[in-house]
């Protein structure tokens, strides 16, 4: 192995760690947009726990759960291609270096790019649960998710188990970590149930975030972000490679917002900015599994059907389903994750109906398993610890309730805070 390949490669892979960082910041900003600036604090708080709780639970097992045996380590496999365990923590190969993974990255950058993938599963359902969920519920349940959950999941696939032998494809994780992290979102929400006054007898109340400039940041760092979430998913520095994986990623962002604009304009006779930044988001979220795999036009059709679902699918779980999702992670993630993951069978070199059949049942396989697991978990803190805060509480908001503090501090706009609490 060249020295001199295998060091840009290593290089890159560390930026594009680097790049899904940026990502937990621009959730943060977008969902503290979306949440009444009463529960921004919250929302940053959780944020940044994730990170931290991410990392540690990623090392002290998620790792060796995803990828068993990466370091050379003798494997325990409980269910053959289904749940392997190389024990806990790291260990650590006799090189480390160039004779490691062939010699595209080292062993340590494989573990941190792929920790900062984990904690973003966690990270969509935190703006699902918003405005009503206890914290310490929520991150006992971020913790497992993370450190058991996420991994069982990507090892079907990533780590070698039974989905990758089936044939089964998803480059960056429209369904390993989007549809995943979202179909626990969906399972959270059933058991947390719908902010206060949310949904009345005479109809559904809106109820609109705080900052859409913050939200509007937010979309944009993830979008930036997004360079090294899919870009560094080649897992190498391969020029011609790399350089595609970022124009099929720009052009399903871009046709994904053309396509929510004018989706939500016919639907909804307005120009709403919400729409337009998930369906940015949408589109990012159904390129991911087949960034690698499409032509240009390919990607933007990618983008632009992910646009169109957006207002739909936001309005059938808002309207017709009752689904309290103050961010839309449901059909953002879950919906457009679904999405991108059939469309490879549908689109790009491995089109075909035995592929769209086997993204189908691999989707829908790893669906089921989040959705079920992190129902039994979520309901399994509800009757123990509880997972709502009181209704009092959840007036004041969760800033002062949770935290004693909240985002802003200047004297009109606390005014204004006390008048609205009162």
């Amino acid at each position: 192995m060249n020295e001199a390949l295998f060091t840009a490669n290593n290089v890159w892979m560390l930026v594009a760690t680097v790049l899904v960082f940026v990502m937990h910041l621009g959730f943060s900003a977008l969902e503290a947009g979306f949440v009444r600036r009463k529960n921004t604090v919250n929302i940053l708080f959780k944020n940044a726990m994730i990170i931290a709780i991410g990392l540690l639970t990623y090392f002290t097992c998620g790792f060796n759960f995803m990828y068993p045996g990466a370091g050379g380590d003798a494997v325990t496999a409980i269910l053959p291609g289904f749940l392997e365990s190389s024990g806990l923590g790291l260990f650590v190969p006799e090189d480390p270096g160039i004779t490691y993974a062939d010699g595209a990255y080292a062993f340590w950058t494989d573990f941190i790019f792929q920790a900062m993938f984990a904690a973003t599963a966690a990270t969509i359902v935190s703006g699902a649960v918003a405005e009503r969920i206890k914290l310490n519920s929520f991150l006992l349940f971020a913790a497992i998710f993370v450190a058991i959950f996420y991994p069982i999941t990507g090892f079907w696939k990533w780590g070698g188990g039974w989905l990758d032998k089936a044939g089964f494809y998803d480059f960056a994780g429209s369904t390993l970590v989007h549809a995943m992290g979202g179909a626990a979102a969906l399972a959270a929400v059933i058991v947390l149930g719908p902010r206060s006054g949310k949904y009345l007898r005479n109809g559904i109340k809106p109820i609109p975030g705080h900052s859409m400039p913050l939200a509007a940041i937010g979309v944009f760092l993830l979008w930036f972000g997004w360079f090294g979430f899919n870009g560094g998913s080649v897992l190498s520095a391969d020029p011609v490679m790399v350089s595609l994986v970022f124009v099929t990623t720009s052009l399903a962002a871009a046709a994904g917002a053309v396509a929510a604009f004018f989706t939500a304009q016919f639907m909804f006779k307005t120009h709403d900015l919400s729409m337009v930044l998930n369906g940015i988001l949408g589109g990012l979220v159904g390129i991911t599994a087949g960034a690698d795999l499409m032509s240009p036009l390919e990607a933007i059709l990618i983008g632009a059907i992910a646009g169109v679902i957006i207002p739909l699918s936001v309005v059938f779980f808002d309207k017709t389903l009752k689904i309290d999702d103050p961010v839309g992670a449901t059909s953002v993630h879950l919906v457009c994750g679904i999405w991108g993951t059939l469309a490879v069978g549908i689109f790009g070199s491995s089109a075909g109906l035995g592929q769209l059949w086997t993204q189908l049942y691999g989707t829908l396989s790893v669906c089921a398993f989040s959705f079920i697991t992190a129902f039994g978990l979520m309901y399994l803190i509800k009757v123990t610890m509880g997972v709502r805060v009181t209704e009092s509480e959840e007036e004041r908001g969760l800033d002062l309730a949770e935290h004693d503090m909240h985002a802003y501090e200047s004297a009109s706009e606390e005014s204004a805070y006390n008048m609205a609490v009162k």
